[in-house]
């Protein structure tokens, strides 16, 4: 029994017989949709929770922003943003709409992404604004968060009468849980904001983990933000593998994301039989596998599945690279995993460097594991470089691992590292 794990565009084949592996996937295939992908939106949008509907809310407002994914989610936008712009403009026809980009502290989308993820129509018809994070001059303060941190966000979300967000909902490896608040937070909030809410100690926290949203302070801190920014309504969506929606969610920020949480919860738990000395895992393929920085994500799937000591096998293409010149360096530039470690949990959160709690993550799972990538070629040298090893496929891996931890080591795989939350 062979497998296809996502990875890219398309996928790669594992072939060992997995008879005698562990399988984790998520179940969220059983909500099977009776709608269309637009008619589960459009009906979400008709019955908002805790929110009067978008028109009312659009009705005697002169302007409204619609913060968006960027180009390194999967949200069905184009399933999205239309009915919400619909709704705007039948409660406003004169509304002045923004889209803007939440790209958090990632680069920006280009051209070429945003006609991928909205289509030609939305991309050359109306007023879109790409956040930057670095740029201060197009941020302003708002307010102090919960941490202390400074909550400093992008003027076309505070300078408009009427702020809006797009999302889904997904398990988030230190948030618990992609949408809602994050839209705001990290997605248009200063770079001084999302290095203060990210800070080791946060990151650090049992809390802040997958699945977690009750007591987790990345949490307070985001849902802090949305309530400053006046974050005033949402449309979030969950996926299934195929990236299709098979739920929306519709109205207020923080009750509705909930509500579509709460749900997912139910399907996306997994828990192995025995822990892996041999996990695999991947980022569940394009576009969420872009990247080494996103790719951690699924990692810390393989991570929770894990035996001590277990070799953990990540696939994914990263055909972008690294994703990011301060993670890359902090792990290259490092005398060991722990010797970085150290100096991360004694960095203050006026302190945090950029890119820090993701190599801080990284570097946690390369504490306890040897790391095996799986990516195109062109990384191979950078996987080195940054204390782990590289495998062109995954069936080379596998044998890599099994030479390592024997040949009778107890296989465990888990198709989409992103998709689930693996329970101790």
């Amino acid at each position: 029994m062979s497998r296809i794990i996502p990875y890219g565009k398309s996928g790669m084949r594992l072939t060992e017989d997995l008879s005698h592996a562990e399988i984790l996937e998520s179940s969220v295939a059983e909500l099977k949709a009776v709608d269309s992908e637009d008619g589960l939106v459009r009906a979400a949008m008709d019955h908002p929770i805790d929110s009067p509907r978008l028109r009312e809310l659009a009705a005697g407002k002169k302007t409204c922003t619609v913060i968006l994914s960027d180009h390194t989610r999967p949200v069905p936008s184009k399933h999205i943003v239309p009915a919400m712009l619909k709704e705007l403009r039948e409660g406003n026809p004169e509304i002045d709409v923004t889209l803007l980009v939440a790209t958090g502290y990632h680069r920006p989308s280009s051209k070429e992404e945003l006609v991928a993820k909205l289509g030609s129509e939305i991309v050359e018809k109306e007023k879109i604004v790409i956040h930057d994070s670095r740029d201060a001059s197009a941020n302003v303060q708002i307010g102090v968060l919960p941490s202390g941190a400074a909550c400093v966000v992008d003027k076309a979300a505070v300078e408009t009468d009427l702020l809006v967000a797009e999302g889904f909902i997904e398990p988030h490896f230190f948030a618990g849980f992609s949408g809602g608040r994050k839209s705001v937070l990290p997605g248009v909030c200063d770079q001084v904001t999302v290095l203060g809410n990210h800070c080791s100690k946060f990151i650090a926290s049992p809390c802040a983990r997958t699945g977690v949203l009750d007591g987790n302070p990345l949490h307070k801190d985001m849902l802090a933000a949305g309530k400053m920014a006046n974050l005033a309504y949402i449309v979030n969506v969950i996926i299934d593998e195929n990236k299709r929606v098979v739920a929306a969610f519709a109205g207020n920020f923080i009750t509705a994301h909930r509500r579509g949480c709460d749900l997912l919860l139910k399907y996306c738990q997994v828990k192995p039989e025995q822990r892996g000395d041999i996990v695999i895992s991947s980022n569940g393929g394009y576009p969420l596998d872009q990247n080494i920085y996103q790719s951690v994500k699924g990692l810390t799937a393989a991570e929770a599945a894990a035996a001590p000591g277990a070799v953990l096998i990540m696939v994914s293409a990263c055909g972008d690279g690294h994703g990011g010149e301060s993670f890359y360096h902090a792990l290259k530039d490092c005398v060991s995993p722990q010797k970085l470690m150290e100096q991360i949990l004694t960095t203050p959160q006026d302190r945090t460097k950029p890119d820090q709690w993701e190599f801080q993550i990284l570097c946690r799972v390369l504490c306890k594991h040897h790391v095996i990538y799986v990516t195109n070629p062109e990384q191979k040298k950078t996987i080195e470089e940054m204390k782990m090893a590289w495998a062109p496929d995954v069936d080379t891996a596998l044998r890599e691992a099994r030479r390592l931890k024997g040949a009778t080591a107890h296989l465990v795989v888990i198709p989409n590292g992103i998709s689930v939350m693996v329970r101790e």
